[in-house]
């Protein structure tokens, strides 16, 4: 049996590392683009960069915010090895949330410690390997929801290593009933019943061990809570917030203490970059997970309780200037997953004050952008983008260039630029 993991509550992590800006590099729109144009000024674009000591800052803000639990990094939300070291080597991280098994694998097997793999599989290449290989079984853990994902991993099996088994709880809120449902439809796991039911099935199984609970409340920590110029539902979706915080903590704990009597828990997970605060302050929850809050995407500037500093950006050339107050750049039209909308596409974000022409938005091989500051843009200039969600950007990007003050120190391959598309 794997011994590698530790019994609930005795993991012991040291704080982050601190991150000093020099004075003349203080961050400022017009500091940062004059930096990110010097630094880049030889590469053609489209490029794709990420500012290490915005970075820094943003993963020792995290683990200040997690008040002394270990921040498990989510690799959806950055996508490059690289950058995944770096959010380890800092104090207070300590794991990896993965989001294929393919990809875990991988990562297990290039030195990544304790990956948990946060959604369910029906990669049966993959569990053969998996439970192939005792060593592998050891640093992977998977989360399962449902017997008949059992079922599936035994016929895959390529071997008898145990299977590391995380059980997910269904966070969503319930209002009027049962009738209005406020959530991400994951687990049909519940209630404490149907979860310490389900541990129990898994544990009476041969080869299966439960060593862990996740539970993402996704419309808390993915949801901001200070929408720009919309007070009134800013409003309303602090309080369905708070409502929420509240019985799932409840919840939570029930769910802990009743899972308790099935198996040793190793680790309770919760949160993202959105609730790591509030979710950390739960006593029943032993470690939580962030990623997006690393590089700062768009969508994560409207929440109240904590500031960013945008980390990833890329870069697209001027290619034309139809006119007054407007310039064309190269391609853009990189949207992000989720429920279609305007907040799904990047943002202009340097030099200041562009926008999309409505008529055309963010285009698949050229953008049209408006305003007063394309009169100042000339052919070749780059004009610099925040995607809207984080790790997404690097599948349109083969490298990222890692830039301190105004210069590339590193170029590093993204997971595409390493050949692996996971999903």
């Amino acid at each position: 049996m794997c011994t590698r993991g530790l019994p609930l509550g005795s993991r012991v992590w040291q704080p982050a590392r601190m991150v000093m800006l020099e004075p003349a590099l203080a961050a400022t729109p017009v500091t940062d683009r004059a930096r990110y144009d010097r630094a880049t000024a030889h590469l053609d674009g489209p490029v794709a960069v990420v500012d290490l000591a915005a970075f820094d800052a943003n993963a020792a803000g995290l683990v200040r915010r997690a008040g002394g639990k270990p921040v498990r990094v989510a690799s959806k939300s950055v996508r490059c090895r690289a950058l995944l070291d770096r959010a380890l080597a800092t104090g207070g991280f300590a794991g990896v949330m993965s989001y294929t098994l393919d990809e875990s694998l991988w990562l297990a097997r290039t030195g990544v410690r304790d990956v948990l793999l946060a959604y369910p599989s029906a990669d049966r290449a993959g569990f053969a390997e998996l439970t192939a290989d005792p060593e592998l079984a050891c640093e992977v853990t998977v989360v399962l929801d449902d017997p008949a994902q059992l079922d599936l991993i035994d016929k895959a099996r390529g071997g008898d290593a145990e299977v590391r088994v995380c059980l997910e709880l269904d966070t969503a809120l319930h209002l009027l009933g049962g009738r209005v449902r406020v959530g991400a439809r994951r687990s049909p796991l519940r209630t404490p019943e149907d979860l310490g039911a389900f541990a129990e099935l898994v544990q009476h199984r041969r080869g299966f061990r439960v060593v862990g609970l996740m539970a993402y409340e996704g419309h808390v920590a993915g949801v901001g809570d200070r929408v720009p110029g919309r007070p009134v539902r800013s409003q309303l979706i602090r309080l369905m917030q708070a409502k929420s915080r509240t019985e799932l903590a409840e919840r939570r704990a029930a769910v802990v203490r009743r899972l308790r009597q099935v198996a040793e828990l190793e680790f309770v997970n919760g949160g993202g970059t959105g609730s790591v605060e509030t979710t950390a302050a739960e006593r029943a929850v032993t470690e939580v997970a962030a990623g997006s809050g690393l590089y700062q995407p768009q969508l994560f500037d409207n929440y109240r309780a904590f500031r960013g500093r945008p980390a990833a950006l890329f870069g697209q050339p001027v290619v034309r200037r139809p006119g007054v107050g407007v310039v064309t750049v190269l391609g853009g039209g990189y949207p992000a997953s989720g429920a279609a909308g305007p907040d799904r596409s990047p943002v202009p974000y340097l030099p200041e004050g562009l926008r999309y022409d409505p008529m055309e938005g963010a285009g698949e091989v050229q953008t049209p952008l408006l305003g007063a500051a394309a009169d100042d843009l000339l052919i070749g200039d780059r004009v610099w983008f925040r995607h809207a969600k984080a790790g997404e950007l690097c599948e349109r990007f083969a490298e990222l260039h890692l830039i301190e003050g105004d210069r590339i120190v590193r170029t590093v391959p993204t997971y595409r630029g390493e050949g692996r598309t996971f999903l």
